[in-house]
């Protein structure tokens, strides 16, 4: 069977029925979910939801320890030991369950009653797999997403913010994010971060040129750090999407200053620059200042 039709409608009506007869929930608000499907992830779902219907295949082995290792731990799952909807429903708090995998393909409900109704931006930074990459503080990171404004069904490319990337596939449940990274260390670390999450809507590639860009979805928004490379990636990216979102970060204040001269030749429009600083009462009630970015946002506008 093929993994489009491996859950069609009549199956999932199927397990609807199924778990209705037994679990506390309200169907009304029950979240479908197929992770069989290309893109889906559970976890961010999961936590935004407190009832989550999620059709899975056989072979995923540590699907309840990468819950678990997320925070979900008190999250009850409710399911069966077969690949029909049928015979008796267990159940049992997912922390009980993280040496166990998925051995058929079946439906199983999760219900977090603990479950937020949005996803909170800016992350700690703790909860990131460290490796090579200096993350951008929690804080900085919760205004680059304010003005990336990412929304569920979105194609988002971010160059060399890792952490960024992370979050950005966390809101964006229903569309991708392509992660570019020219740093052999730093692939490492995201994909890292990619199996950490749990994130199964995000592509990993190593430039942006033509031929990759080929690979992958045509992006809504871009978020990239400035670089050397900058005014190239700009070119290649407006091309593909003349009405392509930008943000940008930067350290460099004669790049911020400047921008005019990259956006100019390209077309794009309705720049806005701001400066962010952030300090953090420390030990000996000292404030230590962060690096202060500038983030500059913009739409392309090219003919």
């Amino acid at each position: 069977m093929s993994e489009e039709s491996l859950f069609n409608n009549e199956s999932i009506i199927s397990w609807l029925q199924y778990f209705a007869k037994s679990a506390p929930f309200d169907l009304e608000r029950v979240k479908l979910l197929d992770i069989t499907r290309k893109g889906k992830s559970v976890i961010p779902t999961v936590e935004t939801h407190r009832a989550t219907l999620v059709f899975t295949a056989a072979g995923d082995e540590d699907i309840f320890y990468r819950m678990w290792n997320a925070g979900l731990g008190e999250c009850e799952v409710w399911y069966n030991e077969g690949s029909e909807p049928e015979g008796e429903v267990k159940h049992d708090l997912l922390c009980n369950m993280i040496d166990r995998g998925i051995n058929a393909s079946a439906g199983m409900l999760v219900l977090n009653k603990n479950a937020r109704n949005t996803y909170k931006i800016g992350m700690d930074n703790d909860l990131f797999r460290r490796g090579s990459v200096h993350y951008v503080g929690s804080e900085i990171r919760s205004v680059i997403l304010n003005k990336m404004q990412v929304e569920a069904h979105d194609s988002v490319l971010v160059i060399s913010g890792e952490s960024i990337a992370v979050e950005s596939a966390m809101i964006a449940t229903a569309g991708s994010v392509t992660a570019v990274e020219y740093s052999a260390a730093d692939r490492s670390t995201m994909e890292d971060n990619i199996d950490h999450f749990g994130l199964h809507n995000i592509q990993v590639i190593d430039q942006v040129n033509e031929e990759a860009m080929k690979t992958v979805p045509v992006p809504d928004k871009v978020m990239l750090v400035a670089s050397a490379s900058m005014e190239q990636e700009l070119d290649l990216l407006t091309r593909l999407n003349p009405n392509l979102n930008i943000v940008i970060y930067t350290l460099d204040m004669g790049v911020a200053a400047n921008i005019d001269k990259v956006f100019e030749p390209l077309g794009i429009r309705d720049k806005e620059v701001i400066q962010i600083a952030v300090s953090k009462l420390g030990h000996k009630n000292l404030f230590t200042q962060e690096p202060a970015p500038w983030i500059i946002t913009a739409r392309a506008e090219r003919k």
